[in-house]
């Protein structure tokens, strides 16, 4: 089985990183060294903004 191509671009998931306090980690060893929970916590924050883009009308459905 193949790896799936992401959805998010590696700048967003970046800018996300910096949000969190995670850059660090991804800038020296990439995003595979991040802790599980922040993965988890850099997922829950994409969903909250995508929500809220939606909510306010700026992505479709």
């Amino acid at each position: 089985m193949g790896r799936r191509r992401g959805i998010m671009s590696e700048k967003t998931k970046y800018e996300f990183a910096k949000e969190l306090g995670v850059a660090d980690i991804v800038e020296r060893e990439g995003f595979r060294e991040v802790s599980s929970r922040d993965c988890g916590n850099l997922v829950r924050l994409a969903i909250e903004k995508v929500e809220k883009a939606m909510a306010e009308g700026r992505l479709n459905s």
